[in-house]
């Protein structure tokens, strides 16, 4: 899609203005159903360039700082925090000449699946008004599906790109830790946030990284620039490439008939690997190093999650209540200014780092951690990536989110967190529907092998029959 509108706008047959404008009006009309924008931009701004990206609108995840713009993590404690400062993706963005039209909705502070806590109310998935389109980058992954604009950057910490995007028929990619500078991030999990982008074809997600990848003087984290063009590698040859997928994750559990239908699928996107040259081979992890993913990941997260956000005090900036102490005033603050789901991660998050507590719950975890990345280390040795579907089924229905998951399902459903736990590139793409709902599969491969990623996910999506979509 991206290079369609370039071409059109070197051939003057639109403006980048009136691209803008018709973003920014598709937006206001989908605010009257849709929750999935904080802040609507109502003027044009540009600083030219040759890229493919000049002129083309694009949103951005409201946890990511744009100097003078309203930046709240949709969350009511930075209800009205406007940043001094620009985050290095927003700069390199702006370079490129791309467009900001507008700041989007996220799962409160990131930490979140469903798209349902955001401050601005219940973003609901454009397939189907009753379910969800998932999290937390769920206004970004809204803003592409409903066609407000061509693509979204957004943050990855446990899946927050790659699942909503196979909610929506989207793409998500997450690529190396490190690949994107995190400089104006807002921090959930320092040690396992991603910047990343949402499209709706995988040549765009190479076109839009290309431009923001690379190091940052104020991101200590953040890699130097390997220096090749994903979007020139994606149409090279994938034969002789080897797959894995891990079978205890894909293994039929006596699943639900839409499990069941999903792993069907699944097959079937196999078979499309080998007509394409890739090997696919079965490996297995123990069962109890997958069952361990998720509670590590949760543990670590939310530990981290509470030291990050300990500035959020009421004191420096964003909502201040009144109290006779300052020790009042933050209490009062921090109790207005979160969520119930926020306020429990919080309180978990502190009961994990007291003293007492870190040998049995934070270093744990992070040993489960350590194991699951040294077993996927190893077999990278042996292959060139991993393959496995990217959630259990469709999205659920608003009304059921509440419902904990299966036990049996739980390693299905939260396999995706392993890209975050090692760090590596990570995409999920469109494989096929389920009562006209889409669902999606995932690639990863191993830590700096970013074009590999974008190279397979491509051919494979060619296969498939995949592209530009929206609803």
């Amino acid at each position: 899609m991206i290079k369609k509108l370039n071409k059109k706008l070197k051939n003057q047959e639109i403006t980048p203005k009136t691209l803008f404008n018709e973003a920014v009006e598709k937006a206001k009309q989908q605010a009257k159903t849709n929750n999935c924008f904080v802040t609507i931009l109502e003027e044009f701004k540009q600083q030219e360039s040759n890229s493919w990206l000049n002129g083309i609108p694009y949103s951005l995840k409201d946890n990511i700082s744009t100097k003078g713009i309203l930046t709240t993590s949709s969350s009511n404690i930075l209800h009205d925090y406007i940043p001094p400062y620009d985050a290095t993706v927003y700069r390199k963005l702006k370079k490129a000449g791309a467009v900001l039209m507008g700041k989007v909705a996220l799962d409160e502070l990131a930490m979140g699946g469903t798209g349902t806590t955001a401050h601005t109310g219940i973003i609901s998935n454009p397939y189907d008004q009753t379910r969800i389109v998932g999290g937390s980058s769920a206004g970004g992954v809204a803003s592409v599906a409903l066609g407000i604009t061509p693509f979204s950057i957004g943050s990855d910490t446990g899946d927050s790109i790659r699942k909503p995007a196979a909610y929506t028929g989207l793409v998500g990619f997450k690529p190396t830790y490190g690949r994107i500078s995190r400089y104006g991030l807002f921090p959930f999990a320092s040690s396992l946030d991603h910047v990343g982008c949402i499209t709706t074809c995988v040549e765009d997600a190479a076109l839009v990284t290309d431009v923001i990848k690379g190091e940052c003087e104020y991101d200590m984290t953040s890699l130097a620039d390997d220096n090749e063009l994903y979007a020139e590698k994606i149409t090279e040859s994938v034969k002789n490439k080897k797959l894995f997928y891990i079978k205890e994750i894909v293994t039929d559990y006596d699943y639900d008939s839409e499990t069941k239908e999903v792993l069907k699928q699944f097959q079937d996107v196999l078979k499309k690997c080998e007509e394409l040259g890739i090997t696919v081979h079965e490996e297995s992890i123990e069962m109890e190093l997958l069952q361990a993913v998720y509670p590590a990941y949760l543990a670590i997260s939310c530990a981290e999650a509470t030291s990050n956000n300990a500035n959020l005090l009421g004191v420096g900036f964003g909502l201040r209540e009144e109290g006779g102490t300052i020790e009042e005033m933050m209490f009062k603050t921090r109790t207005a200014g979160f969520s119930e789901l926020i306020k429990r991660r919080f309180v978990l998050g502190s009961y994990i780092l007291q003293k007492e507590n870190q040998e049995k719950l934070f270093l744990n975890a992070g040993r489960v951690r350590r194991l699951i990345v040294e077993k996927i280390n190893q077999l990278f040795e042996k292959y060139d990536g991993f393959i496995l579907p990217a959630t259990g089924g469709v999205a659920p229905k608003i009304d059921d989110i509440s419902n904990k998951i299966e036990e049996k399902k739980m390693i299905l459903e939260n396999n995706l967190i392993i890209g975050n736990f090692g760090g590596y590139p990570s995409i999920t793409i469109p494989s096929g529907k389920i009562n006209n709902l889409p669902i999606g599969i995932n690639i990863t491969t191993a830590v700096q092998k970013d074009a590999l990623a974008l190279n397979i996910a491509y051919q494979l999506e060619q296969a498939l029959k995949g592209g530009d979509k929206n609803v």
